[in-house]
């Protein structure tokens, strides 16, 4: 079971009409810079630039990265790195839990002091009924350019957490209609795409099998996709060739955009995150403290907040979002506050038409980003390297020589120009129909009595019986020391 992670203390938009409260403006003012594509070095022990995105206004940087800092300790590399090389050329540019924070949640103290927002900077308060509308509503509060940067939830529990929301199927189920993912992926695509000059946008995995909580894998092994509807086409081919695993972290894809802006000298850049589930809290965490995981996403949070850096989590399927909700306001003193959920599948589950439920949609994502960037310019956040950035690295696209997940594969649609309406409005039997119970890679009865169901999943991923799992020191499979048990029902 996948629990942890919040909000913004902004309610979900109930009305497409919506007023943006934390003013300011989006992204850079126009230059002549660019976003040079990537190549790869293998290294075991080194760490590799994962591309540079587009250049801000703010800030002239060189081509060629230095060398960067030895990987923090929170997150050793793992055996195999491969590293995007620069290109030959730049293109141009023309533009948790509720109550009061326990103390693990870092050390308020070492940051700089919060400074409050003037709020009068920005305002979006007409009613829009198109996503057309809302990209000129964008563009009037400042926003030019976007680098924008996606990271996509892999873990296991999205085989049941489309229970109630997606007829019963995998959240990563692909048929002839847009799953959750895939619809998420599509409106803020084309709401941002205006706005990006370049087209690139880096995309990553967390949560699978080769990832787990410790890393992130590429989409692709030496670029990043090209344009929203290439985000698409590469999320299809690499689904049917997923593990699907956990715990759930967003510590690795916050840290990665981290180590990504600061490639990028400074450049102001938005990541969305698409996950079905909170960040993983195991049965064994006291109340009042908090999980390995849990820890690692705040104090990433807290860090982002000194680069310019803002943080969209979007949650599809059943949930729960319930901590997901409190989490926000329980995050320590930040430099500005970068961090925003939205409840997906509540604004699309809304009986009004397809266009405005999009349009809520993107206004619900979108509408902090005006604020954040200006909290960005105020905080002198934009242009330069910190110095301080967590070295990152993405692992290439997994590939396994078995068959995975077989309730993920399924004939892909013969085009993306199909409308998403599809998701939340299915209204023929085949597709209202469950699909048939999945066949998982690994056998579902206990490895270790062999005759109970797995019902017990570890901080690895891999999972046993209660009876069997509950004093255990090492992982029967993988051998590593057992800190998180979580309770599966």
């Amino acid at each position: 079971m996948e629990l942890g992670a919040d909000v913004d203390g902004e309610p979900v938009i109930s009305e497409v009409s919506l007023a943006v409260e934390n003013g300011g403006s989006f992204k850079s003012l126009s230059e002549e810079s660019g976003r040079p594509s990537s190549s790869f070095q293998s290294s075991s022990s080194s760490p590799w630039q994962h591309g540079n995105p587009p250049q801000s206004s703010y800030s002239q940087y060189a081509q060629n990265y230095p060398v960067q800092h030895p990987y923090p300790a929170g997150y050793p590399p793992p055996n195999q790195y491969y590293a995007p090389p620069q290109a030959s050329g730049a293109r141009p540019q023309t533009s948790q839990t509720s109550g009061a924070p326990p103390q693990t949640y870092g050390a308020p103290s070492q940051l700089p002091r919060q400074r409050k927002f003037d709020r009068r900077y920005s305002r979006i308060a007409d009613n829009y009924n198109s996503l057309s509308e809302v990209t000129e509503a964008l563009r009037r509060s400042g926003l030019e350019s976007s680098n924008l940067i996606i990271g996509i939830d892999f873990t296991k529990s999205n085989e049941w957490t489309g229970k109630l929301s997606y007829n019963g199927r995998s959240l990563h189920h692909i048929g002839s209609g847009w799953n959750p993912y895939e619809q998420a992926i599509s409106i803020i695509g084309k709401t941002l795409a205006a706005f990006d000059d370049d087209n690139l946008i880096p995309c990553f995995g967390f949560g699978d099998a080769s990832t787990h909580d410790q890393d992130v894998f590429s989409f692709y092994p030496d670029r990043f996709c090209n344009k929203f509807e290439e985000v698409l086409t590469r999320y299809r081919e690499i689904v049917p060739h997923l593990k699907l695993a956990g715990p759930t972290s967003f510590a690795p894809i916050i840290e990665m955009a981290m180590s990504i802006v600061e490639q990028s000298g400074g450049q102001y850049h938005v990541l969305l995150i698409i996950a079905d589930g909170q960040v993983t809290r195991s049965v064994d965490t006291e109340p009042g403290q908090l999980s390995p995981q849990e820890q690692k996403t705040v104090q990433a949070i807290v860090e982002a907040s000194k680069f310019p850096l803002s943080i969209i989590l979007v949650g599809v399927g059943d949930g729960p979002w319930d901590t997901m909700t409190e989490f926000d306001d329980n995050i320590p003193a930040r430099d500005f506050d970068n961090f925003q959920f939205v409840n997906f599948t509540e604004i699309m589950s809304k009986d009004v038409p397809q266009s405005r439920k999009e349009t809520e949609f993107a206004l619900a994502a979108l509408m902090e980003i005006p604020s954040q960037y200006k909290a960005s310019v105020e905080l002198n956040l934009l242009g330069g390297r910190k110095g301080n950035a967590p070295e990152r690295f993405a692992l290439p696209p997994p590939v396994y020589s078995a068959a995975s997940d077989r309730s993920l594969n399924s004939p892909p649609a013969s085009s993306f120009q199909q409308s998403p309406s599809t998701y939340y409005n299915q209204n023929s039997a085949a597709e209202a129909a469950p699909s048939a119970p999945s066949i998982m890679y690994e056998n579902q009865i206990c490895p270790i009595c062999l005759s109970n169901p797995k019902d017990l999943a570890f901080g690895c991923g891999h999972q046993t019986c209660c009876d069997c799992g509950e004093d255990l020191k090492l992982c029967p499979v993988c051998r590593n020391p057992i800190q998180t048990r979580i309770k599966l029902y």
